[in-house]
């Protein structure tokens, strides 16, 4: 980034006619090209320019110049593990070649392709609102506990480390490098050392690969996301220990306010959204699949400090040879010994407190969302139920209600200025099925929240499809605006004339006709297909060139847009007598003659089923999540009504049959909830396939769930409950239609007891 680089400073200064020439035989830049030079303002080690062409980006980083001090500044082990950890899909940025000849621009050094996203070196993140801090520290966790789970055999880095002993051999290199580079004697250092030797873990013997210097500011967020798109700086990588890494990063969290290492480098204490240690903590030990109890925590926080203070007087005498990289290194002579001390303070005693346990905890990040869009949900979403409703009313009988009202239009700009958009996707918002879960029972409580955020169905659903399976070109042209929300899509399976509940009797035709497939065929109950941004339907097909021998290898999934010649929408299906205008209806569409061309195809013919259980299962953990939010609310207006209505002298609440209503709709929710919850877990952590079963559980759960509680709160509001005074009867038409979407609850049983039949038997076929 432009802002980070300055002028090359004259300590630094190399042959750039000489780096050109090498560079242009290495065919990296062209024999014209004029290179312009900057250099990094940080790099306390080994100095990094960025290196430009016209067309080109490039980093360079190369050793200091003159005397170094023994064993530092090994660019070649920075190539060399870069290269690996980039084949193994790590982000890093890509190391391009390593040069040794001294005569090109004076030392050894090696070039790698630059890399464009946010890098926050004041780690404070000061400007970063509480919601991003949350998840840019939790992103940074998340790949630090990547790199220690990666295997170290597959990344072909044989004799990189010594492994085992990694913190006793810390100890003793810190020291060496300190006293080595010592100006004067400062007795806390030494003591230091000699604690640290003496109190060596237990356990170091585990062995990963380390960074050695893992911080916030050597990491590049992508321009936008909270996302990890490179790590930097792997001077100090070695083999080792792990948890010196994670020690290292939870460091500034025990930094004391009034010590001034850098300008970068300030207490994160009290600083809203940054994590707590506990909580970075909890995520780092889920993620890597180990205990959340850190033994002797304390040496390794102390040896982070004890290497910081050497490092602060590696810099400093950098400074006395004149060839530091830092134009304030200077000052680092002030901090050796208050960092000392800092370490011995942290040696002492326990500096963490217990880490918040419980089933099907939200990650930190979930958590920062979550509680983010529960205020958006009351301080926007809520209150604008009402002018939505007089919409709709208003506009009941002419086609105007199939357009979106204004005010949800401008809720939808302001929910993606807020980040809160597109959040059912992990890939996309880097949210867990668990995180999303709990969102998605908070957007339930009002019809058209989900739209809000860009989260409605049957969109998800597509977006999903089009994400795992589509080509490049589809998701150029149709997911990207879907993400974008510009346009909006419709999914077409069921049909009029089969028993749909047994998809295999799906009969619209696909021919191949060359270059082009011809869809015919009839599909009903077609969400949101009403709706005049709607510009695409996935649209599922009986393949007519397909072997008949596989019941589940006949059909295709095909993007048909709506615009095409002979795609008629005939009639919007009503629901309960409405016809759902505002979720976009649910159409009756003819395909007479369809012809798109056969890039059109998702993934393949033949694989219209795979591809339904990949959308299917997130789809149908989503709307039971919101059919909760839904109860909860039918709830709250069940309690609302009976507090506040008398019959017969007495509440409500006060007929023994009316609470009883109450506690068994607390009963069924919580119940339902955990069930969800535990489907959610189920596909983070073992995949659609895996977790069919408690997926089909829940759609048979909430459904019936939802209905049981909505049609109680009906009864205690007596006729208005049906009317449309009150929003019961909408909510019980949602509720008592999901028990026959995606599924009727008898197919759901079905496979239910299947799969249970299943698992008993292989528990009897493992006793036996």
């Amino acid at each position: 980034m432009e802002e980070l680089t300055t002028l090359v400073r004259p300590q630094h200064k190399f042959n750039a006619g000489s780096l050109q020439r090498y560079l242009s035989v290495k065919a990296l830049v062209s024999n014209n090209d004029t290179l312009n030079v900057r250099q990094y303002s940080c790099g306390q080690s080994n100095p990094t320019f960025l290196i430009r062409t016209p067309s080109k980006s490039y980093v360079l980083r190369k050793q200091p110049p003159g005397e170094l001090l023994p064993g530092a500044h090994k660019v070649d082990r920075e190539y060399r593990v870069q290269k690996a950890l980039l084949s193994a899909g790590f982000p890093v940025p890509q190391p391009l070649l390593h040069c040794t000849d001294v005569g090109v621009i004076g030392t050894q050094f090696y070039l790698m392709k630059h890399v464009k996203g946010r890098i926050f070196r004041d780690l404070r993140l000061p400007g970063v609102n509480p919601a991003e801090r949350t998840a840019l520290y939790v992103a940074a966790v998340e790949v630090l506990a990547k790199l220690h789970s990666l295997d170290l055999a597959s990344l072909h880095l044989e004799g990189y480390g010594r492994g085992p002993g990694y913190c006793k051999r810390q100890v003793s290199t810190w020291t060496k490098q300190y006293t080595a580079a010592a100006h004067r004697d400062i007795p806390a250092m030494n003591e230091l050392s000699d604690w640290l030797m003496k109190n060596l873990p237990a356990n170091d013997s585990e062995v990963t690969l380390v960074h050695g210097d893992f911080r916030l500011d050597n990491v590049i967020f992508h321009p936008t996301e909270a996302r990890v798109i490179a790590v930097l700086d792997w001077e100090l990588s070695t083999t080792g220990q792990p948890l010196v890494d994670l020690a290292y990063f939870l460091m500034p969290h025990y930094w004391p306010p009034d010590l001034k290492f850098s300008s970068t480098m300030g207490s994160l204490q009290g600083i809203e959204g940054i994590p707590t240690v506990g909580e970075l903590i909890s995520i780092y030990c889920r993620c890597r699949g180990i205990s959340s109890a850190l033994p002797q925590l304390n040496f390794h926080l102390a040896l982070s400090v004890f290497k910081m203070a050497g490092i602060a007087q590696g810099i400093y005498a950098r400074h006395l040879l004149g060839n530091a990289s830092a134009p304030n290194a200077a000052q680092f002579s002030q901090c050796v010994e208050p960092l000392a001390k800092v370490a011995l303070q942290l040696a002492q005693g326990p500096l963490t407190g217990p880490i918040k346990g419980g089933l099907f905890l939200q990650t930190v990040k979930g958590q920062a969302v979550l509680q983010q869009t529960k205020d958006f949900m009351r301080q926007y979403v809520l209150p604008a139920q009402e002018e939505v409703a007089e919409y709709y009313s208003k506009h009941a009988q002419s086609t105007q209600r199939w357009h979106i009202p204004q005010i949800i239009e401008d809720l939808k700009v302001k929910a993606r200025e807020a980040g809160l958009w597109n959040l059912f996707l992990p890939a996309v918002s880097g949210l867990s099925q668990l995180d999303y879960a709990y969102i998605a029972e908070e957007t339930g409580r009002c019809p058209f929240a989900p739209d809000v955020f860009n989260c409605q169905a049957p969109d998800t659903g597509n977006m999903e499809v089009l994400h795992m399976f589509g080509s490049e070109e589809q998701k150029t042209k149709w997911l990207q605006p879907l993400l974008r929300g510009e346009i909006r899509s419709c999914f077409c399976m069921t049909e009029p004339d089969v028993a749909s509940s047994d998809a295999t009797n799906m009969e619209c035709l696909l021919r191949r006709d060359k270059d082009d497939y011809i869809v015919n065929g009839k599909k009903w109950w077609s969400s949101g297909a009403g709706n005049p941004q709607c510009k695409v339907a996935v649209v599922m097909c009986r393949s007519g060139s397909q072997d008949v021998s596989s019941r589940h290898g006949q059909h295709s999934m095909i993007l048909v847009p709506m615009e095409t010649a002979g795609v008629k929408l005939v009639r919007p299906l009503t629901v309960f007598g409405q016809d759902e205008a505002i979720h976009g209806g649910h159409f009756e569409v003819h395909f007479e003659d369809v012809r798109v061309p056969a890039s059109n195809i998702i993934l393949g013919e033949g694989r219209g089923f795979e591809i339904a259980q990949g959308r299917l299962g997130p789809g149908r953990l989503h709307h039971c999540m919101r059919a909760v939010g839904l109860a909860e609310r039918a709830l709250e207006l069940l309690c609302q009504r009976a507090a506040s209505r008398h019959t017969f002298g007495k509440k409500l609440y006060q007929h023994e049959v009316v609470a009883h209503w109450i506690a068994e709709c607390r009963l069924m929710i919580e119940q339902t909830r955990l069930l969800t919850l535990h489907a959610a877990h189920g596909l983070d952590t073992l995949g659609s396939r895996a977790a069919r079963k408690q997926i089909a559980m829940i759609k048979v759960a909430a459904g019936r769930m939802a209905c049981k509680v909505v049609d109680c709160a009906m009864q205690v509001y007596g006729g208005a409950g049906v009317s449309g005074d009150f929003p019961l009867a909408q909510m019980y038409a949602y509720a008592r239609t999901l028990r026959i979407a995606d599924g009727p609850d008898e197919v759901h049983l079905s496979s239910i007891a299947l799969l249970e039949l299943r698992d008993q038997l292989k528990k009897t076929q493992a006793k036996l």
